[in-house]
């Protein structure tokens, strides 16, 4: 009896002790595999020689036993690996098959758990069997010393069971599988408590070799999709086609620098397998640390040149002198320069030290996090800033796309001005365009080695193509609003200079330019006239007459420049606004962050921040403002071009119409920006010195109060000869 009870409590039934779902399987019924949600063994009723009160002892004790047999399965189902080898010995066709059935249900974390529930289960049957040695060695066996000796089992196997039994039922696994753990970690029975923490450090095994693997390496290894840290999918086919043209132009990048691609769409936080006493801070800092790891151990070859050349040659000379000195070909950039092999191993101590640690405490882990986030972020700003020269593009972009270098930018606007009086082509618009570049760099620019990255785009609208001003929207100047800069970024710059980045700069470029040339054409609209006038001068004193076109010259003179003088007082004083006191001032702060920061993350911040200062306190971001300022250049642009060529009354009727729309949109944005809204908040910190310069008269204050008023006043014109 005592035998078969032992039996029985290794989960072996017999005559005595029966499993009703063997006597289920016996009759003809087949129950499923999965786990009993209640204990099936029990104590056989026809027997007759046991007294009730030893039958519900017995009965307690051998749910022991159906505790043991049902963990033994879900261990060794967990732990089987049979799938591995049977995938060798079958044919291809069963491979197949073999793969869907087998290696969706694998998981390693459940592996792990299993491994802790082995170690368990050894522990009970070693106490099953200092019991059997200690009831054949009692002259009097009794059924006390086996309940005494087994008691403390019955606290943690049927937790356990229940664990198991939440796991089959839910499909639990990976992250979402220590989330359970860590949950039921949390209970007043110190015997479970120790035992759901030992499970809870297998499971931590696996998490730390996939961070080891992650944050030392830059190698994702999960293989059944468990880990926080998962591999984006690839987009649908359908989707495929709209993309082909920016997978074609940066093919060498996809190519030769895929950690770059996986900077941007290869890795996120899955949320579902995060586990809820990880924030997703750390889980961020965790990302960030795997993919910068994973930068700095897969250089670019095309990178390991410009490197070796600027700093294992430069020594004590200048960074200018280095670039005169030719490469050494035989010296390579290797990934131990990036990324110490001395500073690996701290990172890997660090996640040992973790790993070794018989619980998890949560401020050890993110503090170690937190260093090793701080190592893979400092030798990216060291990549980033140092080595591949990021303040001199900054300074390059600053230059060109914030429109820093003004003398190239007006003489390129001087060499394109008689183009850009005649509707763009959509065939040769941008090769036309390339002339007058070309000309303004051999004039203005000399040895700027940046100038080769930077190249000129038109994109050009099919309404705006020789359909001149008449089909272009309110806001838009002319067809030639669709001039644009590109800027070649190497590797590992994609990191800074992403295209969100460079489209934004390109934003603010055309808005730079768009001001400058209506500056411009406003200069040169007085200078073309006054020549203009000259020569009719000289006519009328060698013939004696005088043509209607000068008598008409002559008759407006006083007025018409009036009016091009608010016009000029406008736009130089919003143009000083935004280089000076936005630009540049922004431009003094992002480099005072730069001289401070060491984190690549911080850096790209500051640098974000920058930009979205930019375009703020230039109120690109508010559409009424921008589409008033807008409307102002077109109608500034209109009224050069008409004084340029007056020749008949209706020319003035065009211009008094031109002069009013002006007045109105100047007067309505000098009360948009002067509201407290704008001018009272700290978004434009020095739009009260731009207001008062253009009010330093009091002339916009005295004629705002006109803006919303249905009946205006006469033209300037009219207004002006008073």
């Amino acid at each position: 009896m005592l035998h078969e009870l032992l039996l029985a409590l290794l989960g072996y039934t017999g005559d005595l002790i029966i499993d009703e779902r063997e006597r289920q399987h016996s009759v003809g019924l087949s129950p499923d595999d999965s786990i009993s949600d209640h204990c099936t063994f029990k104590l056989a009723p026809d027997i007759s020689f046991i007294s009730p009160e030893e039958r519900d002892i017995i009965e307690n004790i051998i749910k022991l036993g159906f505790y043991y047999r049902e963990l033994d399965r879900f261990a060794a189902k967990s732990r089987n690996l049979s799938w591995i080898t049977s995938r060798n010995e079958s044919s291809l066709s069963q491979t197949s098959e073999l793969l869907k059935e087998t290696v969706g249900k694998q998981s390693v974390y459940r592996r792990a758990i299993a491994n802790g529930i082995v170690e368990f289960l050894s522990i009970y049957r070693s106490a099953v069997l200092h019991i059997e040695q200690k009831l054949m060695a009692d002259c009097l066996p009794i059924l006390a010393t086996v309940t005494q000796g087994l008691h403390k089992f019955l606290l943690f196997f049927q937790p356990l069971h229940e664990l198991i039994l939440e796991i089959e039922r839910d499909g639990i696994y990976g992250g979402k599988l220590l989330n359970l753990l860590y949950k039921r970690s949390h209970c007043g029975v110190p015997e479970l408590q120790t035992c759901i923490k030992r499970l809870l450090w297998h499971g931590h095994q696996v998490m730390y070799n996939q961070l080891t693997c992650w944050m030392v390496y830059g190698i994702l290894h999960d293989q059944y999709a468990e880990f926080f840290i998962s591999r984006e999918q690839k987009k649908n086919s359908e989707h495929e086609p709209s993309h082909t043209n920016n997978i074609q132009k940066k093919a060498h990048v996809s190519n030769s620098d895929q950690s770059l691609s996986d900077w941007y769409m290869g890795f996120s936080i899955s949320m579902g397998m995060l586990p809820e006493y990880i924030p997703v801070c750390v889980a961020e800092s965790i990302l960030f640390a795997g993919k910068a790891i994973r930068v700095l151990r897969n250089p670019s070859s095309s990178f390991r040149s410009v490197d070796v050349l600027t700093h294992q040659e430069t020594g004590p000379q200048t960074y200018k002198e280095s670039l005169r000195k030719k490469p050494s070909l035989s010296t390579t950039l290797t990934e131990d320069e990036l990324l110490p092999q001395s500073e690996a191993d701290k990172i890997e101590s660090r996640l040992k030290t973790l790993q070794e640690s018989s619980e998890f405490h949560k401020r050890s882990f993110e503090e170690a996090i937190g260093s090793i986030r701080t190592i893979a972020a400092s030798h990216l700003w060291q990549l980033v800033v140092v080595r591949a020269d990021l303040n001199g593009h900054l300074k390059a972009i600053k230059d060109y796309f914030l429109l820093a270098k003004g003398d190239f930018f007006q003489s390129f606007l001087e060499e394109s001005r008689e183009l850009m009086r005649l509707p763009p082509r959509q065939s040769t618009a941008e090769s036309d365009l390339m002339v007058p570049f070309r000309m303004a760099i051999t004039k203005t620019i000399s040895d700027d080695k940046y100038i080769s990255k930077v190249s000129l785009r038109v994109n050009i609208r099919s309404n705006q193509v020789d359909g001149g001003l008449s089909a272009l929207s309110d806001t838009s100047l002319d067809g030639w609003d669709g001039i644009s800069l590109e800027y070649s970024v190497d590797w590992p710059l994609q990191l800074f200079f992403t295209e969100e980045v460079l489209t934004r700069y390109r934003r603010i470029f055309q808005y730079l330019l768009r001001l400058k040339r209506t500056q411009m054409e406003l200069e040169k609209s007085w200078e073309s006239v006054m020549q203009q006038g000259h020569l009719d001068f000289a006519k009328r004193h060698n013939n004696r007459e005088y043509t209607k076109t000068s008598q008409q010259r002559q008759h407006h003179p006083r007025p018409m420049w009036w009016v091009r003088e608010h016009m000029v007082f406008l736009i130089r004083n919003f143009q000083f606004y935004i280089q000076v006191d936005v630009i540049e001032s922004q431009w003094n702060i992002l480099q005072s962050h730069i001289k401070e920061s060491r984190d690549f993350t911080d850096l790209v911040g500051f640098h974000q921040a920058y930009l979205s200062a930019l375009i703020s306190q230039s109120f690109l971001d508010i559409g009424s403002v921008s589409r008033i300022l807008d409307g102002i250049m077109k109608l500034c642009l209109q009224f050069c071009w008409k004084i340029e060529s007056q020749e008949d009354d209706a020319s003035i009727d065009e211009l008094e119409r031109i002069t009013e729309e002006y007045n109105k949109k100047s007067n309505s944005l000098y009360t948009i920006l002067r509201s407290s809204r704008l001018a009272g908040s700290q978004r434009a910190p020095f739009l009260r010195r731009f207001l008062l310069r253009l009010n330093f008269n009091s002339y916009f204050e005295a004629t705002a109060h006109d803006v919303m008023n249905v009946m205006r006043p006469p033209p300037a014109f009219k207004r002006l000869q008073l």
